[in-house]
């Protein structure tokens, strides 16, 4: 009979597998040298059990563990009060601005002037300033010279406009100084002060080491960590300050061994882990009850370095903010 090489290839694979098939369901026969060899070694084995050497260390009696005390959970509070201005521009930025400003001008559409411009009003003055001057070719003066020279003339011009428009106006508008009276004075204690900046509240013990830190305290049994640290803010801080705790959830955690001098305190820890939770403050002032807190102070983020130990600042540092 004739077959093809497909039906040929189909045979050939089936006695393969039927074959192998075969191989697999057989016991295996253990061999006599594998037999000898395993006997061989475990009697090698049981022979030097005693000078044998073990790779982990054998475990330690009952009296050689040292029991650690548990530490004492702690909730802190990060209290800040946002900045109230917006920051000032650097160089950079303000000359991105009004580099922007004259492209935009470069690019706008023009308009009719008799529309948009009282006949005789102090705005057409300026707009026939304005158009007197780039026929004379003072703009054009200034883009030959550059264009840090461009943008110069063109905030002086800015500056001008405003100044026109200001006359116009019935009421004049004072602008109040970025510096406060607390800036001029170094107020620490006040929150008029450093207003493009984030202020953070930091307490301070009646010891001498590790003194200045967040308000913090013990949590209570069956008491949250938010519920903790409000708890200790209002007994430490008072409770005149209108306070927002944001979220249930702790933004870091600091453990650390109590030194001597509160070791007699808390004889039943050895240290304490820190939950530090985020808040924030709206309106009122601290009030120190003068006996768990002696002194306070609104500080920036660089402002703490000169007052907390460095290693509880290399700890809190990244919660805060850079402005």
């Amino acid at each position: 009979m004739f077959l093809t090489s497909s039906a040929r290839f189909v045979l050939a694979l089936t006695a393969f597998m039927s074959k192998t098939t075969a191989m697999t369901a057989r016991p295996k026969k253990a061999s006599r040298t594998n037999i000898a060899n395993s006997s061989t070694t475990s009697r090698k084995t049981d022979s030097h059990s005693s000078n044998r050497i073990f790779l982990d260390p054998p475990p330690l009696q009952y009296s050689q563990i040292n029991i650690d005390p548990s530490y004492r959970t702690v909730a802190g509070i990060v209290l800040c009060r946002s900045p109230i201005i917006t920051r000032d521009l650097h160089p950079f930025e303000r000359e991105y601005y009004a580099y922007q400003r004259h492209l935009a001008r470069i690019h706008a559409a023009a308009f009719p002037v008799e529309f948009y411009f009282k006949k005789g009003s102090a705005s057409e003055k300026l707009w026939q300033e304005k158009r007197d001057r780039e026929n004379s070719g003072e703009i054009e003066k200034a883009r030959e010279n550059g264009l840090v020279t461009l943008i110069k003339t063109q905030m002086k011009l800015d500056a001008k406009q405003q100044d026109l428009i200001a006359a116009e106006e019935v009421e004049q508008v004072q602008v109040a100084s970025r510096i406060t009276d607390a800036d001029r004075r170094n107020d620490l204690k006040s929150l008029d002060r450093a207003l493009q900046r984030t202020l953070y509240l930091i307490v301070r013990k009646p010891r001498e080491m590790h003194a200045w830190q967040f308000p913090q305290g013990g949590v209570r049994a069956n008491e949250y960590l938010h519920e903790a640290a409000k708890r200790e803010l209002t007994e430490e801080c008072g409770p005149d300050m209108d306070v927002w705790i944001v979220g249930r959830r702790p933004i870091g955690f600091y453990k650390y061994d109590f030194p001597e001098v509160i070791k007699k305190d808390h004889q039943n820890y050895i240290g304490a882990k820190v939950f530090f939770m985020k808040g924030h403050i709206f309106a009122g002032q601290v009030k120190i009850d003068r006996e768990e807190v002696v002194d306070f102070a609104w500080v920036t983020k660089q402002e703490m370095k000169d007052y907390v130990h460095k290693e509880y600042y290399n700890v809190v540092k990244n919660m805060l903010s850079e402005l």
